[in-house]
């Protein structure tokens, strides 16, 4: 085995770095060090926020266009980081939104769009890049789940609890199979965020009225995300709220539990009529 080149910064692969969770990994990231490669739908926010990186710490960034609602993008992503010469250390598996509504509201086809996006391509990208971190000795990799897969699954944004849910699944195994292998692998677990989550579903103003103790800066999630990662943890919820959530839906019985996220269901997710 290659042992890592100490001289070389670290590189991370950041999905959905354009704003949000993803723009705050990759600025704590390039806080300490670490070379980024952005990608995200938007060509000009990560060209910018790559720029911004460069100049505040001194990084180097790159910034490459992906949709990875188009099952090709994962294969020619990583053919474009091999042209270039890119080797990837850390992969932040970001990228991510949420279908508002009922199951059966919108197409099958934006259905498959979402789960090309938040179960396909972060699996591809993983199995991808995977072989050469356990070739050098080192790797991590964040998959950004939700506590919506730790808690019963709610009324509308149907696919969404259950992608989730699958990624943290799909971490706990990554984790055991590669621990031996110097690479580290966390599924982290947020809450309510502030970011352009909401608006994108069409929730905004069905969220805001959750009290502000429920809500954290993706600041928060990146930094709390980033060191659960670098500390073993397999499965992370970010936020004391958060994990009293989660241990409150751990201790109910099942019955009860849904009963409670039926009721809640109109605080955070669109409802049909």
């Amino acid at each position: 085995m290659t042992p890592p080149d100490r001289t070389t910064p670290r590189r991370a692969l950041v999905t959905g770095a354009s704003a949000g969770i993803g723009a705050a990994f990759a600025r704590e990231l390039a806080m300490r060090g670490c070379a980024l490669v952005l990608t995200a739908r938007r060509l000009d926010r990560i060209e910018a926020l790559a720029r911004e990186l460069r100049t505040a710490h001194g990084v180097d960034a790159h910034a490459i266009a992906a949709d990875l609602a188009d099952p090709e993008t994962p294969a020619r992503l990583c053919a474009e980081l091999a042209r270039r010469g890119l080797i990837i250390d850390i992969l932040i598996n970001n990228a991510g939104y949420g279908v508002p509504g009922h199951f059966l509201a919108p197409s099958w086809q934006t259905h498959a769009d979402f789960l090309q996006v938040m179960v396909t391509a972060p699996c591809e990208l993983v199995h991808r890049l995977l072989p050469g971190m356990r070739e050098r000795g080192y790797g991590r990799i964040a998959n950004i789940a939700s506590l919506a897969g730790l808690v019963p699954g709610s009324a509308g944004h149907t696919l969404y609890a259950a992608a989730k849910a699958f990624l943290i699944k799909f971490s706990q195994s990554l984790a055991l199979e590669n621990a031996a292998h110097g690479v580290k692998v966390c599924a982290v677990c947020p809450g309510f965020t502030y970011s352009e989550f909401h608006d994108v579903t069409g929730t905004r103003s069905v969220v805001s009225r959750m009290p502000r103790w429920m809500w954290q800066t993706a600041e928060a999630v990146a930094q709390d995300g980033l060191a659960a990662l670098e500390r073993g943890a397999t499965v992370h919820v970010t936020g004391r709220v958060n994990r009293t959530i989660r241990t409150l839906f751990k201790l109910l019985p099942e019955r009860a539990a849904l009963r409670l996220i039926h009721r809640r269901s109109k605080d955070f997710r669109r409802q049909e009529p």
